[in-house]
């Protein structure tokens, strides 16, 4: 038998060009890069849909701010009557017998008071949002509860951070030293502060079931915290009794943070500010983190069993 007949006996008709028109498939070099050129595009999809929320959710609280005008002018107001009347009374009736000025030593501490209070009272508003069933319609929503949740606290740092501009505006006014360059400083230290307050938020949200419970129990946990953390009087020579829970609030190290940022370089720094800069960040680090995460994850849970 030849060569050819052999070939036409092995080979049914239509062999050759079935072969060309449906090639054995085998994987290549080219496969393995289209396989990860995919993963990298959904990765990327992934990404920036939650990114997506973030800003969305985050624009959806500073909208409501700009259409709530009570909300917009009272957030103004009582920093300001805190700063002008506490602030200038305590300043006239103690003011001269501290090497300070005491009524910058109030701003400072109202201005940290601010941004931490307000981003936390703007996140438990989800629970009026839990109300009115628009966080169930979150949770279920494809992102991340992480997302929703610091989606949220970026827009009440906005809400916060626009206060925080009124203030030091008032503070300019009745002539509390402030440049530029301080303000720049003091801008990271704020966002900061109001990250530690919105994580202290949702920890508390996550343990309450309505709004009246939440406007009943909020100002117990913010108040004392207003003079343990010496936003309006000094602490660093508090008895044992309060010195012990004065370390433990969160609010302490916010007011500490921004008072060593203000007042670096200055002959009052050791006698106001308590921890180092880098001490105090460490510790909103890690509390942030520890409440961010506790405050999440029971928030999530209570929305499952509901």
């Amino acid at each position: 038998m030849n060569d050819t007949s052999a070939k036409n006996f092995s080979e049914p008709p239509g062999y050759e060009a079935a072969k060309e028109e449906n090639p054995r498939h085998t994987p290549s070099h080219d496969d393995g890069l289209n396989n990860e050129s995919n993963e990298a595009d959904r990765v990327s999809g992934e990404f920036f849909r939650e990114v997506n929320a973030v800003m969305t959710i985050a624009l959806r609280d500073l909208t409501k701010l700009f259409r709530d005008r009570p909300r917009l002018v009272a957030g103004l107001i009582f920093p300001i009557i805190f700063i002008g009347v506490l602030g200038g009374g305590l300043n006239a009736s103690f003011g001269k017998v501290l090497d300070y000025d005491f009524l910058t030593f109030v701003f400072t501490g109202v201005l940290a008071q601010t941004m931490f209070t307000s981003t936390a009272s703007g996140v438990i508003s989800l629970v009026q949002d839990r109300e009115n069933d628009f966080s169930r319609e979150l949770f279920v929503a494809p992102i991340s509860r992480y997302t929703i949740v610091i989606g949220k606290i970026a827009g009440e740092s906005l809400v916060s951070l626009w206060q925080a501009i009124g203030v030091m505006v008032f503070g300019l006014i009745i002539g509390v030293p402030l440049t530029v360059i301080l303000v720049l400083k003091l801008l990271p230290i704020l966002l900061i502060i109001s990250f530690l307050g919105g994580a202290f938020g949702i920890l508390v949200l996550a343990n309450l079931g309505s709004q009246r419970t939440a406007n009943q129990i909020f100002p117990f946990l913010i108040f004392p915290q207003f003079f343990l953390a010496g936003v309006f009087n000094p602490i660093t020579a508090l008895p044992l009794y309060l010195s012990l829970p004065s370390k433990l609030v969160p609010l302490t190290y916010a007011v500490d943070f921004l008072r060593s940022i203000y007042f670096r370089g200055s002959p009052a720094y050791e006698e106001i500010v308590l921890f180092s800069p880098v001490a105090d960040f460490v510790v909103i680090a890690v509390v942030s983190l520890i409440f961010l995460v506790a405050g999440t994850y029971l928030f999530a849970r209570s929305e499952r069993n509901r």
